[in-house]
């Protein structure tokens, strides 16, 4: 073969490698970058916050007034959230629960009544404490001062039915005290004892605290000493029949932050 020959041949081989080694750089620097971007943390998927949802929350009769402006606050917080809110005595609430009402999440305003459920909640969180009062007719004319003044037959005392937590916080404290007391009558929740104290068919009856905030002068209220009331635990759960799960389960935990548990407190209820 004659030098020039051998000569050209060399230059177009190298010629021939400066060209390929750009390309197979730029071919391995494609993949490393697609493997870091397989490997890198920002691009693995984030928890997203729940989605909007139509929530439907069973909650005890003596959260009326209070959820009511918890689920406008969350609504705020949460646009595109609709919370509804379903209020009864919670034994109520309970059976609807195992009738497998349509809702996502329950408030009971007492442990056991929620403990009752553990085939149909969540693991539940207490959220709230209340506390007993007595609720004695406008100018509170039978001068009650104590428990043992409701045993005065002249008296017309309305309890809860001892099945709901409020009468059977209420049995519990006039047990204890040796209180007898014959009802006129045996309501499905708290806010009926009150609005039978308030519309004078009835002189005096036992409520919670909360529950007298918004009667202003309609009933005169008679606290009750820390030794001889009982404390109300208030537990919040999401429903494992939910059809938005993610969503209930969020309401519930924001009934903890400080945002919930002020606007709690500001209304009367105790800490949890």
């Amino acid at each position: 073969m004659s030098p020039t020959l051998n000569r050209r041949r060399t230059v177009a081989a190298a010629l021939t490698t400066a060209l390929l080694v750009p390309v197979l750089a730029a071919c391995g620097s494609g993949d490393d970058k697609k493997d870091e971007s397989a490997s890198s943390p920002s691009a693995a998927p984030s928890s997203a916050a729940p989605k909007a949802a139509n929530l439907t929350v069973l909650a005890a009769s003596s959260l009326t007034d209070v959820f009511k402006n918890a689920g406008a606050a969350y609504e705020k917080a949460h646009p595109g959230t609709k919370v509804t809110f379903s209020f009864a005595g919670s034994q109520e609430l309970a059976a609807q629960v195992k009738q497998g009402a349509p809702a996502d999440a329950l408030v009971t305003a007492d442990t056991k009544t929620m403990d009752g459920l553990k085939a149909e909640t969540n693991s539940p969180t207490v959220i709230a404490k209340n506390r007993l009062v007595i609720a004695s007719a406008k100018g509170n004319p039978f001068k009650i001062d104590e428990l043992k003044d409701l045993a005065d037959t002249k008296i017309k005392v309305v309890l809860a039915a001892p099945e709901v937590p409020v009468g059977r916080y209420s049995k519990q404290i006039l047990d204890a005290q040796k209180v007898e007391v014959k009802p006129v009558s045996q309501e499905p929740n708290v806010r009926a004892v009150l609005g039978k104290v308030e519309l004078g068919e009835a002189d005096a009856g036992l409520v919670y605290k909360t529950d007298t905030l918004k009667s202003g002068d309609k009933v005169a209220v008679v606290d009750i000493p820390d030794g001889q009331n009982a404390v109300a635990s208030y537990p919040a759960a999401s429903l494992k029949g939910s059809k938005n799960a993610d969503a209930a389960a969020a309401f519930v935990a924001w009934l903890s932050t400080p945002e919930a548990q002020k606007i709690l407190q500001d209304a009367g209820f105790q800490k949890p």
